[in-house]
Formats: C-alpha cells, structure tokens, sequence
C-alpha cells in the first residue's frame, strides 16, 4: 500500500490557494506567513506507523481497553430503529479498520460501516479538510455559485470515470466537449444516492413527459414507458435496490397497490428481468419496446448487495448494453455499492460498458460527507436546473473529501487489485473446506458473499463472529435467493486484517 503526500496548494492548485490565503487575510485578519505555512504543509495520508498501529490493535478485537461509556441513551429513533439498535457497538472512536465501541471494545469493521468508509475510520488524509477549515475555505455554497473546489472534482470525475491520465489534459478537454452518445461528461452533485438515482430516473422519464408547461413535447411522449430492472429468482422485483425515493422504491415492489393504479393507467411500468439471462431479457425487450410501449432505461448494480451479492456477467451485460444501445434506450449503471472497491473507481469499466448515466456516492467521500454524484452524457443532459437537483448539492470540503479518497485510490490502483484477489481466493479455499455449510462464493473481490445452503447455519455463522466484535451481518429474508453472509472489507484492509478475518471465520465455520 503506497502512502501519498499532498498539500492543498498541491492538492487545489497555486492561484486557487494564493486566493484563499489573501481573502482569508483580509477577513480574519491572521497572518498571512502563518496561512501560507498551513496550506503548503504536506499530510501524509498513511504513514507507516499508522498501519502497524492497526495490525498491531488485531490482537485486541472483541476485548474492552477502555472503559464502557456510562449514561448512554436511546435517542428518539422510530419504533423500528429502536429495534435494530446496537449502542454497544456505537463508535467512540476508530483507527482504520478498527471501531471502539461505546462499550470500550474494539470492533473489526469488516462491512465498511455499510459501505461508505474505503478507507476506514480517522484515514490520515483527511486532515486536509482540518487544514482547509482553518484557512476559511467555506463548506456552505449553493447551485449557481458552485465554489471552485467541487468545479475541480467534477473535472476529475469526468478524467477518472473515462479512465484518463492526470496528464492527458488534451483528451479530457475534448471528452467535456464532446455531444457524442454514450460519453460521460455532465455531472450533477446530490446529498445522497437515493437522489442521485431519481435524478437518473427523471432524466429518463423527461423523455416521455414534460417536466414544465415550458418544455417542448417529448420524443416519446405517446408511448408508455417501461423500466427494465434485475428481477429476483420468483420473477419479482426484490433482487435490485436503487435508493428510497417512491419511484426506485416501486420498482422493488414496495407500495404495490399505488404501482398497480399507475400501472393500470398506464404512467409507467417495470418490468424486472432474469439475473444473467439474455434471452429472458431480450424477450421483455422486445415485448416492450413497440407500441404502446417503450423501453425506457435498464438500471442495474454490478454486484446485486442487496441481494446476495450475486455477481452479474460480463458476457450478459456487454449483450445487453449492445441491444440497449442499438434501440435508444438509456443505461444506468447504479456504483453506489461498488465505487472505489476496485481498480479504478469504477467496476463498471472493469467490464468494458459505456452507460448513459454512473450513480456514485458513499465511498468517494470515505464517510466524511453525505455527498453521492450522477455523471451523465450530453445526450441525456435534458432537466433544466430545478429538475434534478437539491439545493446543497454542492458542498466545498465534501467535494475536497472526494479528491482525497480519489488521489490515494488512484495510487493504489494495483494494492487494492491485489488484495481482492486474495481475499476472494481465500474465501474460496474456505469454501471447499466446508462443502457441506457453504453452497459458493459470490460478488467480485472486496464485494464478495459466502453463499449457504441453510439460512439457520449463515445466522449462527455470523451471530459467533459478531459476538467476537466482527462486523457481518446475513441476508436470510431474500425471496429463492441463497442465504448469505455479507462482507465488505475496507480497501486499505492489509494482508494481516484479512488474514485475521479469514482465521476468525474459519474458527466460526467450525464451530457451526
């Protein structure tokens, strides 16, 4: 794992950073040697003692080393948050992929704490948002005065997610000119990926309805449109999820008597397709791509978390991008789960797919900010300002969060290969060890599952390993989908943490 050591005048750039210092000075009246002297001091983002530091704490996962915090309380969460509470695992603090919980034990974060911590908790790095606060860089703008550090980002997501070099600045000026179908260069900033996946959704319906009196009738605006989303194993819809706003909501079946009235009247349908199935798919394609209907987007995830963890192929996903884009229809390809887990940023590019819009989120700004992003064509750039967005969308020191977690994952490109690859070798050696509890690996690296054929067994599996202050929960409420365990390390996870992990789960295996 290599470090990185940045600045922000490395980081944000000279004129930016003079700019700051100069304007910070003139308001606050400090020192402008003593502002310069902050910004040109260089973070290391993960010194080595820091990660001996984390292996050397593996010891004392599961033990209590200080005390349990006294006087905790229940908040005033909803009757069902209540019942899913665990304070005694609530963090006091943390160290990488090490959590204290409120009861003074150390807990091993192997979920990420739900997917949005890549790099673990208090990452080094991050002290550069430290350092942008005390120089005054503001974290409150709004829409139209986008400040200068979330204009950066959107740059560089537009490099990364077309997989360019830092220094291929030519190439990145024609990729943000370009009208051409299927190349990403339009970013809107969001709070969230459930807002980030509507902003996909209306996007794609706009095609088929007005969004104002104002607007010019839509291409499609006689046809009923039809989404296309990955179905469960009992031709259900529960086998995807695309955040909680009511639209993404109805197509995993949630509110099915308000779906049927939209259906009946003919506002929309989803229709869900078999997991890695394309003659299934090409059929409800061709079924709903005529009069009166039309297909109006695919949307899928790579790596179906929320349903096992079941992998989709490359072979069936570069067949149904080819039928999708043949008949224009848009693709949206959901990374909230799978972004900065895998070489690149982007697993999608992993498989060699062009989408019409990428969701991201969670693990770009490592947990410090609720800040997700859709980044989309100039195709589909078709919602006038008010269409897809929210009003603090665009915060500075969340857009700084993301160059950061971005810098390190780019330099590690190749550590984070590597250890997915181990850690998924691993977890298939386990299961030939135990052919009779484990029915398959699944997912693809940091992202991958341990299917079992009964669903008392994966509980009893991960109740020994939580009881051991090991963070992995089990899916066992699925329709026909396995029961498995969901596991999902941090990426600055060492040989060291896997290992222990590999050991624990090993001793849990047996013990089931």
């Amino acid at each position: 794992m290599k470090s990185v050591r940045k600045s922000l005048f490395q980081m944000l750039g000279k004129d930016y950073m003079e700019a700051v210092i100069a304007g910070t000075a003139a308001l606050s009246g400090l020192d402008t040697a003593q502002l310069e002297k902050l910004a040109h001091d260089e973070v290391d983002f993960m010194p080595e003692a820091y990660v001996k530091r984390m292996d050397s704490m593996l010891e004392k996962v599961g033990t209590r080393i200080v005390p349990e915090l006294k006087g905790s309380m229940d908040g005033a969460p909803t009757d069902a948050f209540r019942k899913a509470s665990k304070t005694n695992a609530s963090p006091l603090g943390g160290l990488g992929y090490l959590r204290l919980g409120e009861d003074g034990r150390v807990y091993l974060s192997t979920k990420s704490e739900h997917y949005h911590t890549p790099l673990g908790h208090n990452f080094p790095g991050y002290k550069l948002l430290e350092h942008a606060s005390a120089l005054g860089i503001t974290n409150a703008t709004h829409n139209n005065t986008r400040g200068y550090i979330t204009r950066l980002l959107e740059k560089e997501l537009v490099r990364t997610i077309n997989g360019l070099k830092q220094e291929e600045t030519d190439e990145l000026d024609k990729v943000l000119a370009s009208r051409e179908p299927h190349i990403l260069n339009r970013v809107i900033n969001l709070e969230t990926g459930s807002l980030a996946c509507e902003a996909g959704i209306k996007m794609m319906l706009a095609r088929f309805y007005k969004l104002d009196s104002s607007f010019p009738d839509p291409k499609y605006n006689d046809r009923i449109p039809v989404f296309l989303v990955m179905g469960d194993n009992e031709n259900g819809r529960n086998a995807n999820y695309h955040g909680t706003t009511f639209i993404a909501q109805t197509m995993r079946d949630m509110w099915p008597g308000m779906y049927e009235k939209m259906n009946e009247a003919g506002v929309l349908q989803v229709c869900p397709v078999s997991i890695n199935n394309f003659e299934d798919f090409k059929a409800k394609f061709e079924q709903y791509n005529k009069p009166p209907y039309k297909v109006a987007g695919f949307i899928h995830e790579i790596i179906l978390m929320n349903y096992g963890g079941i992998k989709l192929e490359e072979s069936f996903m570069q067949k149904v991008y080819k039928l999708c884009h043949e008949n224009d229809t848009p693709i949206m390809c959901d990374e909230i789960q799978s972004c900065m887990w895998y070489p690149g940023m982007y697993l999608f590019r992993e498989y060699g797919l062009n989408p019409d819009f990428v969701v991201i989120g969670k693990g770009f700004p490592g947990g410090q900010y609720p800040a997700s992003r859709i980044i989309t064509t100039s195709e589909m750039d078709i919602l006038n300002q008010f269409g897809a967005l929210v009003t603090n969308g665009q915060e500075e020191l969340a857009a700084l969060a993301y160059l950061i977690t971005m810098k390190f994952s780019e330099e590690n490109s190749s550590y984070i290969r590597e250890m997915g690859r181990y850690y998924e070798n691993k977890l298939k050696e386990l299961g030939v060890r135990y052919p009779q509890l484990i029915r398959g690996i699944e997912g693809k690296g940091h992202l991958s599952t341990i299917f079992f054929y009964d669903a008392e067994k994966v509980s009893i599996f991960t109740n020994i390993l939580n009881s051991h202050c090991i963070d992995i929960s089990s899916q066992t409420y699925k329709a026909m989908c396995p029961p498995a365990a969901l596991i999902k390390p941090p990426t600055i996870a060492t040989k060291e943490m896997m290992d222990y992990f590999l050991k624990r789960m090993d001793e849990a295996l047996q013990s089931v």
